[in-house]
């Protein structure tokens, strides 16, 4: 199908003609740059990096290819095996190793399989370096090690329940109040990794929990995107079992999305929200999320009486924001909270933690915490272009069309209004503009989109 190279990792769909899909030749060529990269850019002796996957069925095949080519430039790998991507994250620093490397294609369909590259700082390569690696592997030029220098690889399976440890420790999480209001809670965790760590993490809290694909087959039983849509069988099971809630998490853990007791959507855009009403109550600061997140967050953090910051969209630019304005908590609106306390990387299993220490503490029920937050519906559609558009041009018009209102251009262009906002971005991999809109009902949220598209159709005369 496709090949996606991007500072952020090399993405594609396994098998194929290299250079087109992730083969085993382009698993070797991005981890052999990676490793490069981390040579040159660390410059010591001895050099670390931890490995680790999430349970889609290619990920052993693609992980021995990794770590062994790793081992061929003369670099030390940590193998976590199956594990999370938040996890992968804490484990670097944690080892002192100087980059780490989590194979996962996150929501994307079992077919699809991925590199994401992380720094010293188990934090995703800023846009300088992701691209330096891009580089070094279109170079094609690698040194590896000779027989006496090749790297070894060193097994640990024990960073699941070191991250669960951290978790306990955060002052935030009440475990007293967790435990007292005896919590039952469905699982769906698409029989990937999040079927190994969160059953672990509810037990250590004292909740009771159903498992619904919790089985780490890396057979996917529906699209592994935690939307609504897909989501028919939790909501039933959490009806079925009369439980507290269900929760279910995409095949890397880093998004998280909640049921309500009576089996409607809470909103993975509201999984933010709460949890950052909840540490906003505790500890007074700054929120960050990127553009095409719920206006919500805005709305909570001016109620405590502090300031949100908005970044361009993808993890990398929510948490440099977060580092400038000092956050104390941030993420994305996929469901992504990003807990500084604990580490700068989206992390599902704190956010579990500091959401069902707020359910505790208010004793009050999902759908009445749900119900209590302003509500908002959003739209995300798309146009497809021709490829001999100018997308830029386009985006360029629509800002001149509309620079009355609040414009903001860091990441495509985005417009607010009073009651609704737009939010226009192009596609760094194919003709398509995509378009994220929100409004205080759905058939508004629909209708605004519909506008823009026409708009932008009338412009490009499509």
């Amino acid at each position: 199908m496709t090949l996606i190279k991007s500072i952020s990792g090399i993405r594609g769909t396994i098998g194929g003609v290299v250079g087109e899909n992730l083969t085993p030749i382009d698993a070797v060529t991005y981890a052999a740059a990676f490793g490069t990269w981390v040579k040159l850019h660390r410059k010591k002796e001895n050099y670390k990096v931890v490995v680790g996957r999430d349970a889609r069925i290619s990920g052993e095949m693609v992980q021995n290819l990794v770590m062994q080519t790793l081992v061929g430039l003369g670099i030390h790998v940590v193998d976590l095996g199956l594990s999370t991507t938040p996890t992968v994250e804490m484990a670097v620093p944690m080892e002192h190793a100087d980059g780490g490397i989590i194979l996962t294609a996150s929501h994307n369909p079992k077919q699809w399989n991925a590199l994401k590259l992380l720094n010293p700082d188990g934090e995703f390569l800023s846009a300088a370096d992701g691209q330096t690696v891009l580089d070094i592997a279109d170079a094609d030029d690698f040194d590896f090690a000779e027989v006496d220098d090749l790297g070894r690889i060193t097994r640990n399976q024990a960073y699941i329940d070191m991250h669960i440890d951290e978790i306990m420790q955060l002052p935030l999480v009440n475990l007293e109040a967790i435990r007292r209001a005896n919590f039952k809670v469905v699982v769906d965790a698409v029989n990937s990794t999040g079927g190994i760590a969160i059953p672990l993490l509810l037990d250590r809290l004292g909740v009771h929990p159903v498992k619904l694909y919790c089985d780490p087959t890396g057979e996917f039983p529906h699209n592994p995107e935690p939307l609504k849509e897909h989501l028919k069988d939790l909501s039933e099971k959490v009806v079925e079992e009369n439980a507290d809630l269900g929760l279910v998490v995409d095949p890397d853990v880093d998004r998280l999305a909640f049921i309500c007791e009576d089996g409607s959507m809470f909103g993975e855009e509201y999984t933010l929200v709460a949890c950052a009403d909840y540490v906003l109550g505790k500890t007074l600061g700054n929120t960050v999320s990127n553009m095409s997140s719920s206006r919500a967050l805005n709305d909570i953090t001016l109620k405590h009486g502090q300031n949100y910051f908005a970044s361009a969209v993808g993890e990398v630019n929510v948490v440099a924001l977060m580092k400038e304005t000092n956050a104390v908590i941030g993420g994305e609106g996929n469901g992504g909270i990003i807990y500084p306390e604990l580490h700068y990387g989206r992390d599902a299993l704190v956010g579990i933690a500091l959401f069902l220490s707020y359910l505790a503490e208010k004793g009050v029920s999902v759908s009445k915490l749900k119900q209590s937050y302003p509500a908002y519906y959003m739209s995300k559609k798309k146009i497809q272009l021709t490829p001999e558009l100018d997308v830029d041009a386009l985006l360029t018009e629509v800002e001149h069309i509309y620079r009355k209102e609040k414009v903001t251009t860091i990441d495509g262009v985005k417009i607010d209004f009073e009651d609704h906002w737009v939010h226009l971005r192009k596609s760094n991999t194919e003709p398509i503009i995509r378009i994220y809109t929100e409004a205080k009902s759905q058939v508004q949220a629909d209708a605004v989109a519909d506008k823009f598209i026409d708009e932008i159709k009338g412009v490009a005369n499509i």
